[in-house]
């Protein structure tokens, strides 16, 4: 049972003249670049908290990893398959953050709520697109 488009009130309009699928990759991009600066960032709350105990080398390792990969896999947003990736570096980054140190984990959870967020966005423009409400449709 298919639903019924509802159109705006200029109708379906065309393909929009720019590609607003390409300004929201930027957005997933840059909050890469932003969460693997803040991943590198932990790599000293492991060696300072607790006088050290955290500072073993699957932690460091951990932590290094996955922040170099963030910032590498920034630049492959242009793929269609980027965005699953994007989901599970996500998990990985709380599930792995708690084992290594609760506040590497609470700042996976605060990265986890920007991305559902942007998830939020995508959804919207998707949909404001298929019902041809974007300005550069109708221009």
């Amino acid at each position: 049972m298919s639903k019924d488009v509802e159109y705006g009130p200029l109708g379906p309009g065309h393909a929009p003249a720019k590609d607003p699928m390409k300004g929201l990759r930027g957005v997933m991009a840059g909050t890469l670049v932003l969460e693997s600066i803040a991943l590198l960032l932990i790599l000293t709350v492991i060696a300072k908290v607790d006088s050290g105990e955290h500072w073993t080398t699957f932690n460091w390792v951990f932590v290094t990893v996955l922040g170099v990969f963030h910032f590498l896999w920034a630049f492959v947003q242009k793929q269609p398959y980027a965005l699953p990736v994007n989901i599970a570096l996500q998990v990985i980054a709380v599930v792995g953050g708690f084992f290594v140190h609760y506040s590497a984990g609470i700042m996976g959870l605060i990265f986890a709520a920007v991305w559902f967020y942007i998830l939020i966005l995508r959804k919207n423009l998707i949909e404001r697109m298929r019902r041809g409400l974007l300005t550069t449709q109708h221009t």
